[in-house]
């Protein structure tokens, strides 16, 4: 019997976000985009691999990004009434879980 297993099934990984105030509290529907870099091969047995996933957050917080090529992963967060997040994670494991603490806006200024 031969058993049919995809050579790149390990350079895949599945990234959980899970995005909060600074005092702890989840954000709710704040939108993220996660967008595969540069890394492992995006190759999989002529299968086209998705590198972008925009999605918002449920009402705990959490956005469960389906599988990604490992490697730098950038993420964005932004949601109303909160600084815009972005950071790039090098991402090895087969399952991440990133946490996002978003600020509140700073104060306005002016120069003159």
């Amino acid at each position: 019997m031969l058993l049919a297993v995809p050579v790149f099934a390990g350079d895949l990984t599945k990234i959980r976000v899970v995005v909060t105030t600074a005092g702890g509290k989840p954000v709710d529907r704040a939108g993220v985009r996660v967008a595969f870099q540069s890394g492992h091969s995006i190759v999989k047995l002529g299968k086209s691999v998705r590198t972008s996933w925009e999605m918002r957050t449920t009402q705990e917080g959490v956005a469960e990004i389906p599988e990604l090529p490992k490697g730098k992963i950038l993420i964005q967060v932004n949601a109303k009434n909160f600084q815009t997040f972005g950071d790039t994670f090098d991402v090895d494991e087969d399952e991440r879980t990133i946490e996002v603490k978003l600020n509140p806006p700073q104060r306005q200024y002016s120069a003159h």
